[in-house]
């Protein structure tokens, strides 16, 4: 086994507590043992910036060496038929993984998994801030650049149990636990711009501000799952328990603010950035699952699954820091509970014919306690809710209905040829929206959509050399009538989007998820063996979605396509070739009122050439080289209701520049066997790697925030790497 600094890693305690367990069983084996242990030593070069991103997982990040240690470790008992399997990678680095299973097969088994994964963010941050991660900041002004470089890193420690038993040859029980901690900071933020309609005291001052605000993480989140399994004969049945426990020990993030900002601010905005904000809160979630399949024939066989679970979120809101709830409650009171059933049967009448029919439902009833969150100003807390402002509105409620219907008959022509026809049937209602709530962003709401798909399907079993499939597929989706916000006082059914006077404005833009819908695609797929040495895969997809609402703004239309052909060519007994091409293209169309109407195209190009031969019968040698190209398009042009303003500003820039980034890695190995027990491996890389990403920085200038934090990466790295490892199997 050939361990590398790119698996992930774990802690040494569990290391030490599994390799006792496993000297436990050799002292008492009588029967094979194997035991492998690999040790390695990485260096790379560059600095910190120039392994930004070839280091973010591997441990690289910060330094430019790193010591790896392997095991492989297993007994087989035939005397009491009992296994024992150990296999840690990478034990002495940041990223570490280890895994033990401990069975009698066919009557128990148990098993331990610890992991460790460390994720350093690419970016730099440079900031004067004082208490950088922690829950209670302190928010320096600096010029920009000229404050401490910080790395933002999170870091994952798990830990699994595992057990399973065989009560009876019918029935088994299985329980698994799993435990995850998760430590650091990761990047965030908070910004805003007055005037505000939604912020006290903003509409009457002006200003804005964008601060950086790293979020502290220290939670847990612990996964609980019980089942039991019978089968027998014709029934097969399975009833389960499972458990989600989320706990944060973070409950706000409240930063200290400067008298003064880089950017015009005023007192009542610094006020608004320096409230506390709310970070995840503790929740859980509980569900109960029947499910199981009967066969009534040999060619007919029913399946159904009943769920029931509840999810609950009820964390006090002062136990986080938090203040000014509405009145009468001390926390959100958020509870949702899950009605889930399936039915299926498979039936094949006659040889040639097989059909399939499935029906699905999802019932979520939110009942989260309704309160007065959002008021125009802070005497309005106690008091309650005064609807009719547009300033003053409730949470909402979430409710889900979601149906979902699928018919399929396949009928074979003959050896060679098989077709298949299917439609699907998919109706949602979202329920009765929260009267006292209100929408941003959007016009209107829709509370039923309906969508049928027709598809059809040829496929060409594998007859001599050549094998594959065309399948295309055809939907709609349509709606009720849409309803229009008002503002806190509910939704009003829109009879006729046209009218002038209860109609919706020219101006309205719609959610694409709720729109009207039409839909197409056709996918290919082929496999052929060209040759005794040359075999060729072949896949192409492409599709186009096109939406139709009552307004002009919004989403229009999206297109996709998908090319890919991946190839092996066997040179000799001892050398083959590999390699593949792939090619994705996206484009959405979109407009938005008084301004752009924007095309988004998204082109992502991948191409890979490998090799791998055997020199002798104790060299190997291999290799590969990648490249990818992922780049994003902006064409942008102006409706006849822009402002001069925007007139201008597209004039003198040109529009948003393109996204770019570009991948190209050189792997090469060489493995050469000492002897029967050891082997010696030599791992060579190259990566250069280049982005140009606007969001973020522009030609080499960073972000900088309000404060003068900049985050910044370095847009063009270059790593070589060079690893070398020893494996010895002990005798």
């Amino acid at each position: 086994m050939t361990t590398s600094v790119y698996s992930p890693r774990f802690h040494r305690t569990l290391v030490a507590m599994a390799v006792c367990t496993a000297c436990m069983a050799a002292q008492a084996q009588t029967d094979s043992v194997t035991t492998t242990v690999d040790v390695g030593l990485g260096l790379a070069s560059g600095d910190s910036a120039d392994r930004a991103l070839f280091g973010q997982y591997n441990g690289l990040r910060n330094r430019s060496s790193a010591v790896t240690l392997g095991l492989d470790y297993s007994l087989r008992k035939e005397s009491t038929s009992t296994w024992v399997d150990l296999q840690g990678s990478n034990l002495l680095g940041e990223t570490r993984e280890l895994h033990l299973v401990w069975k009698n097969p066919g009557d128990w088994k148990l098993s331990a998994d610890y992991g460790q994964l460390v994720r350093y963010d690419p970016n730099t941050v440079n900031s004067g801030m004082l208490g950088f991660g922690s829950t209670v900041p302190q928010v320096v002004a600096i010029a920009p650049g000229t404050g401490t470089d910080f790395d933002l890193k999170t870091k994952r420690t798990g830990l699994g149990l595992g057990l399973a038993k065989w009560i009876t040859p019918a029935l088994q029980f299985e329980f698994d636990l799993k435990n995850e901690k998760k430590e650091g900071a990761r990047l965030s933020g908070i910004g805003l711009n007055c005037p505000s309609v939604i912020a006290p005291g903003c509409a009457a001052n002006t200003g804005w501000a964008v601060l950086m605000l790293p979020e502290p993480i220290q939670a847990s989140h612990s996964q609980l799952e019980a089942r039991l399994n019978y089968a027998m004969d014709k029934l097969r049945v399975s009833l389960g328990y499972y458990g989600s426990f989320y706990r944060n020990d973070n409950g706000t993030l409240t930063a200290s603010l400067p008298g003064a900002l880089n950017t015009a601010t005023n007192p009542a905005l610094l006020g608004l950035l320096g409230s506390p904000l709310a970070l995840a809160p503790d929740n859980q979630a509980h569900q109960l699952d029947l499910s199981g399949s009967f066969d009534f024939s040999n060619t007919t066989r029913g399946s159904f699954k009943l769920g029931r679970s509840v999810a609950t979120q009820n964390r006090d809101f002062a136990a986080m820091g938090l203040v000014g709830a509405p009145a009468g409650s001390t926390d959100l009171g958020g509870q949702v509970t899950s009605t889930t059933g399936k039915l299926g049967l498979t039936s094949r009448p006659i040889p040639q014919l097989s059909l399939m029919a499935d029906l699905r439902y999802e019932n979520r009833d939110d009942q989260t306690t309704i309160g007065c969150y959002n008021v125009e100003g802070a005497a309005q807390l106690a008091a309650p809710c005064t609807f009719g402002n547009t300033n003053t509105y409730t949470n909402r409620n979430l409710p889900y209905r979601k149906t979902n219907g699928k018919v399929q008959a396949s009928w074979s022509f003959n050896s060679d040829y098989r077709g298949t026809l299917g439609a699907d049937r998919e109706s949602i209602d979202h329920g009765t929206f929260t009267s006292t709530s209100a929408v941003s962003g959007i016009s209107a709401l829709r509370q039923k959509t309906d969508e049928t798909t027709v598809r059809a399907d040829l496929r060409r079993r594998m007859s001599e050399d050549v094998s594959g499939s065309i399948g295309v597929s055809s939907s709609k989706r349509t709606g009720s009538n849409w309803l229009k916000d008002n503002s806190g006082t509910g939704l009003t059914e829109v009879i006729n989007p046209a009218d002038p006077v209860a109609g919706l404005a020219s101006t309205a833009v719609f959610m694409p998820s709720l729109a009207d819908r039409k839909r197409d695609k056709i996918r290919l797929f082929s496999d052929w063996q060209a040759s005794e040495s040359l075999t060729l895969q072949f896949s192409a997809e492409t599709g186009k979605d096109r939406f139709d609402t009552p307004g002009a703004y919004g989403l229009r239309d999206t297109r996709m396509s998908q090319l890919s052909v991946d190839w092996g060519y066997t040179l000799s007994d001892n050398w083959a070739l590999n390699g593949y091409l792939s090619q994705s293209l996206q484009n959405l169309n979109q407009a938005r009122p008084s301004a752009y109407v924007m095309a988004f195209d998204n082109k992502n190009l991948g191409v890979n050439f490998g090799v791998t031969g055997k020199v002798s019968s104790t060299f190997n040698v291999g290799g590969g080289l990648s490249f990818l190209n992922d780049r994003s398009v902006y064409a942008q042009t102006l409706d006849a209701s822009a402002t001069a303003d925007s007139v201008a500003l597209l004039a003198a820039s040109g529009g948003l520049p393109d996204v770019v980034y570009r991948q190209t890695a050189l792997k090469l190995f060489g493995k050469y066997t000492l002897d029967k027990a050891s082997a010696v491996r030599v791992d060579l890389v190259h990566q250069r790697a280049s982005m140009n990403d606007w969001a973020w920085a522009y030609e080499g200038i960073p972000f900088t925030f309000s404060d003068g934090s900049t985050l910044a990466q370095k847009q063009s790295q270059n790593v070589s790497f060079i690893g070398v490892s020893y494996s010895y199997q002990l005798p």
